[in-house]
């Protein structure tokens, strides 16, 4: 066990103003494996000063330059990835193989794709008589959770700073140590003091005090919905901008023509992938009546195989959540196929790959987001009945569909009302944007829509 102490504020890891801190329990086998500062409203006005101090420079500096710290960060990045895959895997129980392939390869994918944007994007463009200045929104808050934890940090701190903005971030508590490595890795980039900046602690206490501050000019924010809905009600009595990535209940929809076996296992993997705790997760899946059953034979045959090969969820809490939600199933009707809400093992926060069948619409199971490894299949009669069970919840994050013909597809796609879907089994693109309709969330993360959100126009008449 380690204690680590400071915070990272304006170029250098300074003491806490208190004394209190946070345990970081591994979820493996329930031991703290170290220990963060618990910081205040003291220790984030301190870091919102300093990235205010840092703006009017790091704003100024051409985009070329920006591009070039950028660059070096993902560089940084890529020559520690094995000490940031070590690292998650310890603090959020992700198998460690997951943890090189996307913990640690999806980040810098990212830093480096914002690194290109920076070098290229048209800061300013003509139209008319008038010249259009895309500037920096100013002081960022970004407040990160814990499923992907250094992915959502690099999100929002690689499009903020190649937009010109200066940031500060809030890790979730369960998480921080990998942040403190970015923090690091920041630092060893060359990244000018001031312009990222690392507070830990509790959301009630720095989460709060950091979206109520009136030196940020935006919140970004990614998490509950509930949460969302609370720093969104904080964010508009100040007037300053959101950017929210919420919860997600989303479907994955397999027409009859499609290629049952392999929609099927993808749908699956997907579902367990991260032991479920993936906002976009296809955690509805929706078949024709005609191959349900079959559809059901399948899915509940993979999901027994990852019963040793999925890790557990991030703490107590979360295990207790998941496995009321299995009984919650259970109690309202739908039929076990796989896994149930008894823990696997004797020890960690492991929760057992499960699967429903005869899973209506209207259950709790289909409707709320469970944010673990657990499928609910539904049927549906055609492929009306397919939509407006797809659309029949109040989120709209992401989504598939699978189909013997891509415009098939598309064209079933197109009336999803979220903002991603996969097309029979379509690829993870970091150029894309990712973001919801309805209730998970307001603006889209990565790409140029990512970068836009970063920025104010600013139109010059002539």
């Amino acid at each position: 066990m380690k204690a680590y102490d400071g915070m990272y504020i304006g170029g250098a890891w300074r003491p806490a103003a208190g004394q209190d801190v946070i345990e970081v329990v591994n979820p493996v086998d329930e031991q703290v494996i170290g220990t963060v500062p618990a910081g205040t409203a003291e220790d984030v006005d301190t870091a919102v000063r300093a990235a205010r101090a840092a703006l009017p420079e790091w704003a100024a500096t051409p985009p070329a330059e920006r591009a070039a710290r950028l660059a070096a960060l993902r560089d940084v990045l890529a020559a520690r990835a094995d000490e940031i895959a070590e690292t998650v895997t310890a603090e959020l129980g992700a198998p460690l193989k997951f943890s090189q392939a996307v913990h640690a390869a999806v980040p810098i994918a990212v830093a480096g794709s914002y690194a290109e944007l920076a070098a290229t994007y048209a800061f300013e463009e003509k139209t008319g008589n008038s010249v259009v200045h895309h500037e920096p929104v100013g002081v960022v808050a970004a407040i990160t959770p814990w499923n992907y934890p250094l992915h959502q940090i690099v999100a929002k701190v690689a499009p903020a700073l190649a937009a010109g903005c200066t940031i500060v971030v809030k890790p979730a508590e369960d998480t921080p140590l990998v942040a403190r490595l970015f923090a690091d890795a920041v630092h060893e980039a060359g990244i000018p003091a001031g312009v990222f900046n690392l507070v830990t602690g509790l959301g009630p206490v720095a989460g709060q005090a950091l979206a109520e501050h009136p030196g940020v000019d935006l919140v970004s924010f990614t998490g509950s919905t509930a949460v969302g809905r609370r720093i969104a009600a904080i964010a508009a009595g100040q007037i300053k901008k959101v950017a929210l990535e919420l919860g997600g209940k989303s479907a994955n929809v397999i027409l009859p023509t499609a290629d049952l076996a392999k929609a099927v296992n993808v749908g699956v993997a997907n579902v367990m992938s991260n032991s479920g705790q993936t906002c976009s997760a296809w955690t509805r899946m929706l078949v024709h009546r005609d191959r349900y059953d079959e559809a059901v034979g399948l899915a509940a045959t993979a999901a027994a195989k990852y019963g040793e090969r999925i890790g557990p969820v991030v703490n107590a809490k979360q295990q207790a959540r998941v496995r009321g939600y299995i009984e919650k199933g259970v109690a309202e009707g739908a039929r076990l196929v796989a896994g149930g809400p008894e823990a696997p093992r004797e020890k960690g926060y492991f929760v057992s790959p499960t699967v429903f069948a005869d899973v209506t619409p209207d259950m709790t199971i289909a409707q709320e987001e469970i944010f673990g490894p657990v499928l609910s299949i539904l049927r549906y009669d055609d492929e009306e009945d397919a939509l407006r069970i797809a659309n029949g919840t109040v989120y709209g994050l992401a989504g598939a569909v699978w189909a013997g013909d891509e415009a098939e597809a598309v064209a079933f796609a197109r009336r999803m009302e979220t903002g991603q879907v996969d097309i029979n089994g379509g690829r993870f693109n970091p150029l894309a944007p990712f973001g919801g309709y309805k209730q998970s969330g307001v603006g889209r993360e990565l790409g140029v829509h990512g970068l836009a959100e970063y920025l104010q126009t600013k139109s010059l008449q002539f």
